[in-house]
């Protein structure tokens, strides 16, 4: 199957103050991947790569800056997008869309993370 997207990159301040909120907050195992001969602290969310899955990382490297401006990141909310999303501010993050109604698309909300970033989480429920 060919997606719109295949990767993605979260820009960090903290690489391991942000591993840890997205590890809460997604109960996912970022594994590190870091580059040192580069200056790159990276690590990635799980993804199928066998399968052509969409994945993703967070990046802490000269030039990558946390913004609330750029493009809106969709993560995966799980079963209940209320799960997710009632760890954001206890992690450290700021929601700013709480869990709205998208009708026959689920669910959506919006946070900031501790870096800065402004993320977005969706469900079917």
């Amino acid at each position: 199957m060919k997606h719109a997207i295949n990767w993605f990159e979260i820009p960090v301040k903290n690489y391991e103050r942000a591993k840890q909120f997205y590890a809460t907050v997604t109960d996912l195992d970022i594994k590190d991947h870091h580059m040192p001969e580069q200056n790159v602290k990276y690590g990635m969310f799980p993804y199928d790569n066998d399968n052509n899955g969409v994945g993703g990382g967070l990046i802490e490297a000269e030039g990558q800056i946390p913004t609330t401006h750029g493009p809106t990141i969709y993560l995966n909310g799980g079963e209940d997008l209320s799960v997710p999303l009632g760890k954001v501010e206890v992690s450290g993050g700021k929601i700013i869309m709480p869990k709205t109604d998208i009708g026959e698309n689920g669910f959506m909300a919006q946070f900031i993370d501790t870096e800065g970033n402004r993320i977005a989480l969706h469900s079917f429920m």
